[in-house]
C-alpha cells in the first residue's frame, strides 16, 4: 500500500512505534527503539513524548524503557462493542459453548483474516490459545471458509491473490481451484470445517452470519482438540451450530 499512496511519514513512524511497543511487552529502550526504527534517537524521542503526551504510551522512571498503555486497548474496545453483531450474538455463543462445553467463537473479516470480535471459554482443562483481536487467516480456518463461500467468486479471488498462502499443516489448502471445490461443498452444507488445517491437533466448524440483505457479515465457529471433538462429535456439534448461525442472523435482520 505504501507503494500506491503518499503516506504522511510522522505517522508510518508512529505507528511502526506502536507496532513495534507491541512486541515488547517489557518495554524497550531508547537506543534499542531508536535502532530498531532506525530512527535518529531525537527524532524517535519527539514521536514517543507526543504518544506519551497523548495517552498512548508510558515511560517507567527506573528502567526508563517505554511501554504501551491501555489506550490502544480502549479505542479497540470501543469499536468491537460498537458492533450489534457482537452483542446480539453474546447470548447464543453462550447456549453453544454450554451445549458443547468447547470454546465459541465470533469472527468477522478483516481483509485477508478473520479477527476473534468474542470468545466464548469452556471449562475443559486443555483450552484454545485464541484471544479477542488475534488474526487467523481466512483461507485455512472453519469461520474463514464459511464466509468465503457466501461472498461473490471475484471477492474471494483477490482474497486469495492477497494472501499469503502457507502450508500450515499437511492438509492446508494451498491450491486456488481446490479451495473452490471446499466452498462449494460449504455452500451445500451450511457449514466449513477446519481438518487441522490451521493449527495440528485442532478441529473446528464454522458457519456463517448474514445481515439483513443477504451479506455475510461474521461467522461463528466451535474450535477444540481432536481428542474431543471427533467426527461423530462434528455431527452433534454442525445440528447447533446451524441452528445458532441463523439465530444471530436474525438478530441482525436476515430472513431466509
Amino acid at each position: 500500500m505504501k507503494d500506491t499512496i503518499n503516506t504522511v511519514q510522522s505517522v508510518d513512524r508512529t505507528i511502526g512505534i506502536l507496532e513495534l511497543l507491541s512486541i515488547h511487552q517489557e518495554g524497550i529502550g531508547l537506543t534499542e527503539l531508536s535502532q530498531k526504527m532506525e530512527l535518529h534517537k531525537s527524532t524517535a524521542h519527539r514521536l514517543l513524548l507526543t504518544l506519551i503526551v497523548h495517552g498512548f504510551v508510558h515511560q517507567n522512571e527506573q528502567t526508563q524503557r517505554y511501554h504501551l498503555t491501555l489506550k490502544m486497548y480502549e479505542l479497540g474496545t470501543r469499536v468491537v462493542d460498537g458492533l450489534d453483531l457482537r452483542r446480539s450474538a453474546r447470548p447464543y455463543l453462550e447456549k453453544l459453548r454450554d451445549l458443547t462445553n468447547e470454546v465459541v467463537h465470533l469472527v468477522i473479516p478483516d481483509g485477508t483474516d478473520i479477527v476473534y470480535i468474542d470468545k466464548m471459554e469452556s471449562d475443559n482443562n486443555i483450552r484454545m490459545h485464541s484471544r479477542i483481536g488475534a488474526r487467523s487467516p481466512l483461507y485455512s480456518t472453519s469461520a474463514g471458509k464459511a464466509m468465503l463461500a457466501f461472498m461473490p467468486e471475484s471477492k474471494v479471488k483477490e482474497i486469495w491473490d492477497n494472501s499469503t498462502i502457507i502450508q500450515r499443516t499437511p492438509n492446508t489448502v494451498t491450491e486456488y481451484n481446490d479451495l473452490l471445490k471446499v466452498l462449494e461443498k460449504v455452500r451445500n452444507d451450511g457449514y466449513a470445517l477446519d481438518e487441522e488445517e490451521n493449527e495440528p491437533g485442532i478441529r473446528c466448524i464454522g458457519a456463517p452470519v448474514f445481515t439483513y440483505n443477504g451479506d455475510v457479515v461474521g461467522a461463528v465457529s466451535i474450535s477444540g482438540p481432536t481428542l474431543r471433538v471427533t467426527h461423530e462429535t462434528i455431527e452433534t456439534f454442525k445440528t447447533h451450530i446451524l441452528k445458532y448461525s441463523i439465530l444471530i442472523s436474525r438478530e441482525m435482520g436476515y430472513h431466509n
